[in-house]
């Protein structure tokens, strides 16, 4: 993998939000690939964010793709919501949904790509049967609802174990492999060498003094 075929998703929630288009124009022409957005309930997970008027602000400004991750415990019910408000990739989590296929079905005829989670603790084989209905699997190297948590040293074979679970399937080219928490130089580096292909990082880019360096920096970690 070069660091051209290195995707960089900047976590919004470490964005300035007095000044948010401001905040979307610069991580953009640091070279951003995607703009990653947690959307959080207070059950789910403990954190409020923000929902459905936030994203289509986000949308009328962003000229990157949206990479919109609920943590919500209804996303059979809000899910479309999101993708008609502008979100391009959507991702939910595993452990809240009643059906997982159906839910990604709805996405995808809804129009944007599909994604799922699964917090740390969740089995990798629970993501057998709806793999090939994805178009994306996000690792979470922190537990699911905080920002600044240190990267979990058990991410990296998870990573693996996705990657090698799409392989046997046939369809490790449909499916990109994102990872989120705790990103730095070292541990992209050591997520990227397990098959990620995405790299979600909040501080890491918005609290950088040179934007584009941190960006670049991720991408060569490999």
């Amino acid at each position: 993998m070069t660091h051209t075929d290195v995707l960089v998703s900047p976590s919004i929630l470490s964005a300035d939000f007095l000044h948010l288009a401001d905040e979307i124009r610069s991580i953009e022409s640091a070279g951003a690939d995607w703009h990653h957005i947690d959307v959080m309930d207070g059950h789910f997970v403990p954190n409020l964010t923000f929902g459905l008027p936030v994203i289509r602000q986000i949308k009328s400004v962003a000229t990157k793709p949206l990479d919109v991750h609920i943590m919500v415990d209804n996303p059979d019910e809000v899910a479309a919501g999101y993708v008609e408000s502008g979100a391009d990739w959507l991702t939910f989590h595993i452990e809240a949904s009643k059906d997982a296929i159906a839910l990604a079905k709805v996405i995808r005829a809804k129009g944007a790509k599909v994604g799922i989670s699964l917090r740390p603790t969740t089995p990798i084989e629970s993501l057998k049967s709806v793999l090939p209905h994805l178009d994306l699997v996000l690792i979470m190297s922190v537990n699911p609802g905080f920002g600044g948590q240190s990267f979990m040293m058990e991410a990296p074979a998870r990573i693996a174990a996705i990657a090698a679970m799409a392989k046997a399937a046939g369809i490790r080219h449909q499916i990109k492999i994102s990872v989120d928490g705790g990103i730095n130089p070292a541990t992209a580096k050591l997520s990227l060498a397990h098959g990620a292909d995405i790299l979600v990082a909040g501080t890491a880019i918005y609290g950088a003094k040179d934007r584009r360096l941190a960006i670049t920096t991720l991408k060569e970690s490999k």
